[in-house]
């Protein structure tokens, strides 16, 4: 395991520098040496961390969501209003409409399947996505708008919105049946993931303010509440018989945004020590979810799958177009949102093999699709947030 550590650092660090020396996302070359070093290639990982993988990465994507939950204004995002609530449903919805259209005459599999492949692939990845609109924030473009802030907190929705629906889509498939009352988890997964964080960061808050501790001993007792309402999350859904759902990302971001809005000072602090933790969490998470991608799959796609994720991509930017009517942003902000609201990796790399071990007929189909759409989107997307941001958002 610790050369496996040691490998996943020092060639995610080499390939990651290499990269963005070449003007590329440094993204790409961190899941590139997961595809290296991953048992699909040279096979360099030891089983110990890859039978672990799936927790590492949930690790890395606590501590991103928990950095933007420090970073989110929720006055800025109050006054953004009815896209927020939009950018949460909308374009995933739209994104699995063209699924549907597209992938049956493409690769010949029913509607139900194309469904199924569409709630695997339309969640956007806030763990491509937070960190560069966080580096928005700091560099303050967009800020005086709140578009960095909208995209972070529909990203963390979208999410909740899009598994649920691949739970769903999974119930039919397998059983014949779909029960509307499993819709009622998406609400009550947001609302009960806020208001668990909310009340939790009030109690912190209280503690905080009472005992002097430490900031880097803050942050282990947040990492370590957050580990806990992550690692709850499917305990309290079987508690109320997987109709009533529970979000424990949702909560861990909650909890940083309540921080932020009751202790700006502290919250600043805790941003900061969280930051230093991305430095080792992103090589951690972008190196496994490339070691879990077998590339084989996604050549087996061809151009045909190419064109399903571009043409599904399509209408998932037409799906920020609607949500983004009516506001006060103009043409460029517009179409940077629409740009910035694409990248997958961390949901597609956690699912996109369940309906193939299922054994569903469309299984392999829709675990290539999902490879394909990593591959493509996450490096794409990064690099046309890195290259668009500083000529079509305003700076403050």
């Amino acid at each position: 395991m610790l050369l496996s550590l040691a490998l996943i650092f020092l060639c995610g660090m080499i390939l990651g520098k290499l990269f963005s020396l070449l003007k590329l996302p440094s993204l790409l070359g961190l899941i590139i040496t997961g595809i290296l070093l991953g048992p699909y290639c040279f096979n360099l990982l030891d089983n110990s961390i890859l039978s672990i993988s799936a927790d590492l990465r949930e690790l890395a994507l606590i501590i991103i969501l928990t950095r933007a939950g420090l970073n989110l204004d929720i006055e800025d995002l109050k006054k953004v209003g009815r896209p927020a609530i939009l950018m949460c449903f909308v374009p995933a919805s739209l994104e699995i409409i063209g699924m549907i259209l597209i992938a049956p005459k493409l690769f010949n599999i029913t509607i139900l399947d194309a469904a199924l492949m569409g709630s695997v692939v339309a969640a956007v990845s806030p763990a491509v996505l937070v960190p560069k609109m966080l580096k928005l924030i700091d560099e303050k473009y967009g800020t005086n708008k709140s578009i960095p802030q909208l995209l972070m907190a529909g990203a963390s929705v979208d999410d909740i919105f899009v598994i649920v629906l691949f739970a769903s889509f999974t119930s039919l498939l397998k059983d014949g049946n779909i029960s509307l009352l499993n819709f009622i988890k998406i609400p009550t997964s947001i609302l009960l993931g806020l208001i668990i964080g909310i009340l939790i960061a009030f109690i912190l808050s209280k503690f905080f303010t009472r005992f002097h501790i430490r900031d880097s001993a803050k942050v282990v007792i947040i990492l370590s509440i957050s580990f806990i309402l992550v690692t709850i999350e499917n305990s309290i859904s079987n508690i109320f018989g997987g109709i009533i759902g529970f979000s424990g990302l949702l909560a861990v971001m909650s909890i940083g945004a309540y921080l932020k809005k009751s202790k700006e000072e502290l919250s600043k602090r805790l941003s900061l020590k969280y930051s230093k933790l991305w430095v080792a969490a992103e090589i951690i998470l972008f190196v496994l979810v490339g070691a879990a991608m077998n590339i084989n799959y996604a050549l087996k796609a061809g151009f045909f799958g190419i064109v399903l994720i571009f043409g599904a991509l399509i209408f998932r930017m037409f799906g920020v177009f609607l949500s983004l009517i009516k506001t006060n942003l103009n043409k460029k902000e517009r179409l940077f949102s629409m740009l910035a609201y694409c990248p997958k990796a961390t949901v597609q790399a956690a699912i996109g093999s369940i309906p193939l071990s299922l054994g569903f007929a469309s299984g392999e189909i829709i675990l290539v699709i999902a490879v394909l759409a990593i591959l493509i989107t996450a490096p794409l997307g990064t690099f046309a947030i890195e290259f668009s941001y500083k000529k079509l958002l305003e700076h403050k």
